[in-house]
């Protein structure tokens, strides 16, 4: 989808707008066309559900942080703790994830220090922003929302997934930021260049095509959430972080019901196309010697643990298979060679790419080490 239309699709209200063309190019017909305009009433009816819901939300769940300007968009932050004799900490969520998403963490570590979380554009409170939605862009929105909200550093900064790749990206481009950089099993962009072409991850693009949809004519499922539900290699994660999230996580579903969020989820999801990494792969890549020498910790299981394609995986040749699991256990070691000073930290035995959730307070304890001075 190109971004223009990304653009006219994105505001709340833009199904109300196709409904009433799709009326207008009916009513002007007769027999057939009659039709259209029935199915353009339908789906004006459907978006005012979604708008008064959407609003509903927005009144039932306040922000709990403030709402800065930088420049194109307004970025929601929620910075809470007093850095005393500890280093002010920053954490990003897996995938596009809202602040939110590391709820669980910023609880305990906010009594220690102070504790950072923000809403990248399109998730939480923060509004949509401009499209294309990328990773590059998403480093500068993030300092900008820090310096905007008064939050000074320097910081540690932690990036989970794909949140730590724009951590690293961060650290990249505002090196004078950042005293350390924790990455919790980090996805390189490398990974999705040079592995196995991930079915997965097209299917996550288009489920949230689909549900930009459904929720423009008030139909509000997660059809990400559903398919995550539905394969049991995720049960033990998903499980963990349900019960880690509790309240924030209820809050997060109850705002995060736009058709701009998941318009912004598929705008960014796209540059992990692997016929798209190319075009951005020099303003995103985090490669050997790129850091200097900043601190870096790469927090990780200490073998292969949880891939990402378990489908893929369970369903290649013995041999492929095994290649496939050997990759992503090394290529995401790739981020050590980013830093002379880097240090490996070794995931608690048995632990998954979820242990995040699963093994919080191994984390948080990691954490608590990470922002000493």
């Amino acid at each position: 989808m190109p971004n223009w239309l990304l653009r006219l699709l994105a505001p709340e209200w833009s199904g109300s707008v196709v409904g009433l063309i799709l009326v207008g190019i009916g009513l002007l017909g007769s027999g057939a066309w009659l039709m259209l305009a029935a199915c353009g009433t339908l789906i004006v009816t459907g978006n005012i559900v979604h708008l008064v819901r959407f609003a509903a939300s927005r009144r039932r769940c306040p922000a709990p942080g403030k709402l800065v300007d930088v420049g194109c968009t307004r970025v929601h932050v929620l910075a809470e703790g007093a850095a005393t004799d500890h280093l002010p900490i920053v954490m990003f969520g897996g995938g596009h994830a809202p602040g939110a998403a590391m709820a669980h963490l910023h609880r305990t570590l906010r009594e220690l220090t102070r504790s950072i979380l923000i809403d990248r554009p399109g998730t939480g409170w923060s509004d949509t922003g401009p499209f294309p939605r990328s990773t590059a862009r998403e480093a500068q929105e993030m300092i900008a929302a820090l310096d905007r909200a008064g939050e000074t550093g320097p910081f540690v900064l932690v990036g989970y997934s794909f949140g730590g790749l724009l951590a690293a990206n961060i650290a990249r481009r505002y090196p004078e930021k950042v005293v350390r950089l924790v990455l919790l099993d980090a996805t390189p962009l490398e990974t999705v260049l040079l592995g196995p072409r991930l079915g997965s991850l097209r299917a996550m693009r288009l489920r949230t095509l689909a549900s930009a949809a459904w929720r423009a004519v008030g139909r509000h499922a997660d059809l990400d959430e559903k398919a995550s539900e539905a394969n049991p290699a995720h049960a033990e994660g998903r499980r963990a972080f349900v019960e880690a999230l509790g309240g924030d996580l209820d809050a997060m579903r109850s705002i995060e019901i736009g058709v701009g969020a998941q318009l912004a989820n598929y705008s960014i999801y796209r540059e992990l196309d692997p016929d798209q990494i190319p075009r951005i792969a020099w303003e995103t890549v985090v490669y050997d010697g790129d850091l200097g020498d900043m601190e870096l910790w790469l927090v990780a299981p200490g073998d292969a643990g949880e891939v990402t394609a378990e489908r893929e995986v369970g369903s290649a040749a013995d041999g492929d298979a095994a290649r496939m699991i050997n990759f992503y256990a090394r290529s995401r070691e790739r981020y050590l060679a980013a830093s002379s000073r880097s240090r490996r930290v070794v995931a608690p035995p048995g632990s998954t790419h979820q242990f995040v959730y699963t093994h919080a307070d191994f984390v948080i304890g990691t954490l608590s080490e990470a922002v000493r001075r």
